[in-house]
């Protein structure tokens, strides 16, 4: 795995996480609400905010925080890993549907979001907030790779330098959800063309979306040279080193930035069937260098763009060994 620039959890943590993440800085991605407004000050899009829900009386009152919006997100501006996450999609009379097509009553929803204010799902299990975002309505070139459910990008970015990315398709194992540890896909990306690569899905390899039947392979992401560029500038924003960008298509607005993460996994390199560690490495080869997000893109692009670089045998890393 050293010889193939597979970076391991321990050397992530100790090398780029603890040296790259100034701790002063985490506040601004894993809180979503703030992380959101920095994001809208450095002119980035970003889903649309209803309301946000702060207090447990708010939750009784949730009719006029909703207003006449009938598909919604709720999501904890301090969760992690999708939990707590709660697509709604439609309304029915006094009820609200589900992105599995499950009538939810009114006083569960109320429930949910005194659940998510209590802290059942923010980190360290502290009172939390409960964010209420429009629906994204995935672009329709991603019809037959996802289930009842929005497809997002992850991108890594490393000192402002993109340095790989994956689709993350939801799937009727993950109700939906683009999260790979609920039973989503994760679908390589060559990084100059914003075409996918292979894919996996939990420790094993797969060629087809389990529900569509759908060739993983071959996909050209929209609007890539924008997503690549969003996930660049997010240094800026944040001014973090070591960062993963989830950006998501929406079929309306294009490429939104979903959210932030500043302790990125690594199956992206599964996904990929390459090492990060020798990317990383690059980038640390340019030295100390202010440079534009247009400029890293590019270089970005030109070093890591050919899919016939970097590869590695990742049965190892699926069969668990």
């Amino acid at each position: 795995m050293r010889s193939n620039g597979v970076l391991g959890l321990n050397r992530r943590n100790g090398d780029y996480i603890l040296k790259m993440n100034d701790r002063r800085f985490f506040p601004l991605v894993d809180d979503k609400v703030l992380c959101k407004e920095r994001l809208q000050e450095r002119g980035l899009a970003v889903p649309e905010l209803i309301a946000l829900a702060r207090y447990m009386q708010q939750a009784s009152h949730l009719g006029d925080l909703l207003g006449t919006h009938n598909e919604f997100v709720i999501k904890p501006a301090h969760g992690s890993g999708g939990d707590g996450i709660l697509v709604i999609k439609d309304r029915k009379a006094d009820y609200f549907v589900d992105s599995d097509g499950n009538l939810v009553k009114r006083a569960d929803l109320e429930h949910h979001v005194t659940n998510v204010i209590g802290g059942l799902y923010s980190l360290g299990g502290q009172p939390d907030v409960a964010m209420i975002e429009s629906l994204v309505h995935f672009d329709p070139a991603f019809a037959g790779l996802t289930y009842h459910g929005v497809p997002d990008i992850r991108v890594i970015v490393y000192r402002g330098y993109p340095v790989m990315a994956m689709v993350r398709l939801p799937t009727r194992e993950s109700h939906g959800k683009a999260n790979l540890h609920q039973g989503a896909i994760g679908v390589g990306v060559d990084l100059a063309t914003g075409i996918t690569v292979g894919g996996v899905s939990g420790n094993s390899p797969v060629s087809l979306h389990p529900d569509t039947g759908s060739e993983i392979s071959g996909f050209q992401v929209p609007h890539w040279s924008s997503i690549v560029s969003m996930a660049a500038q997010c240094f800026e924003a944040v001014e973090l080193g070591y960062l993963g960008v989830d950006i998501v298509l929406d079929e309306r607005h294009g490429p939104l930035i979903l959210e932030l993460n500043a302790r990125p996994g690594l199956n992206i390199q599964i996904a990929n069937r390459r090492g990060l560690r020798l990317r990383l490495d690059a980038v640390d080869g340019l030295g100390q260098r202010e440079e534009s997000p247009e400029w890293r893109v590019e270089w970005a692009c030109r070093a890591f763009g050919d899919p016939r670089t970097d590869l590695f045998n990742p049965e190892p890393l699926l069969s668990g060994s």
